[in-house]
């Protein structure tokens, strides 16, 4: 028998497979499924399919489908469960092409232009005066950047890679070294040491992109989500309208 295939329990003769629980862990948020995965997860998921089971059962004893609260909430879920079940095949009919996404992209070609960036490397350190220090040293030549990050940086992420921070633009780092930062040119580093809450940098930059424009295949995702949304926001409006001439609507409210 597969592993989906097997029965965790039976329930006034109905079966609770584990494909049922591994499909109940799937539709369940992403942070909590890494929970439901452990044996102690799975059996508390379980449980909680056999009490609504019972509480199913519970019901259908009491005839509870026969009562008017029932039918008067079940009818107000089955209208809710149509409408969005329209909207939702409707929208999913609504396809944008690549044809589209890529005269977009070619007719707004100004909307592709990443901000500027610099890529820079640092080194951190608790005290103004090693820090000059240190720029000495990498001055006269007896130690370079790089090497000098290795040994001295107080950055533990960025020290073994030289002090490489990568690229970066506007708006992602404290104000005191975006500012000494982006008033370098590749190849220059800082004369003086830049003061910021985390201590004392030595700032090199290492490269500049002033107005890139970003390819077509990075923008391709985030570019079809946008058109996707706007045809389906028009299409969506524009059926809602042609509906308006098969079915009476009548509005009261004075806005």
């Amino acid at each position: 028998m597969p592993l989906e295939d097997k029965v965790l329990a039976v329930v006034e003769g109905k079966e609770i497979t584990q494909k049922q629980l591994n499909l109940l862990i799937e539709q369940a948020p992403a942070d909590q499924q890494a929970q439901f995965r452990t044996r102690e997860g799975q059996r508390q998921l379980l449980n909680e399919m056999i009490a609504q089971e019972l509480f199913y059962l519970k019901g259908k004893d009491e005839h509870v489908e026969d009562t008017e609260q029932y039918q008067k909430e079940f009818s107000e879920m089955k209208e809710k469960f149509l409408k969005s079940y329209m909207i939702s095949h409707f929208m999913s009919d609504i396809k944008v092409s690549e044809e589209e996404l890529k005269a977009y992209y070619q007719e707004h070609s100004n909307q592709f232009i990443a901000p500027d960036s610099i890529r820079a490397s640092h080194i951190l350190l608790p005290s103004k005066q090693q820090a000059i220090d240190i720029i000495n040293e990498i001055n006269k030549g007896d130690k370079s950047f790089e090497q000098a990050a290795k040994d001295y940086s107080l950055d533990q992420s960025n020290r073994n890679k030289g002090g490489d921070l990568g690229y970066f633009h506007k708006g992602q780092m404290v104000a005191e070294f975006e500012v000494a930062a982006f008033a370098l040119e590749p190849g220059e580093m800082t004369k003086e040491p830049v003061k910021s809450q985390f201590g004392y940098h030595i700032i090199k930059v290492t490269d500049k992109k002033i107005k890139e424009k970003i390819p077509f295949e990075a923008a391709h995702d985030s570019l079809h989500r946008f058109l996707l949304g706007q045809k389906q926001n028009r299409a969506y409006v524009n059926e809602a309208e042609d509906l308006k001439e098969k079915y009476s609507v009548e509005i009261k409210l004075g806005i």
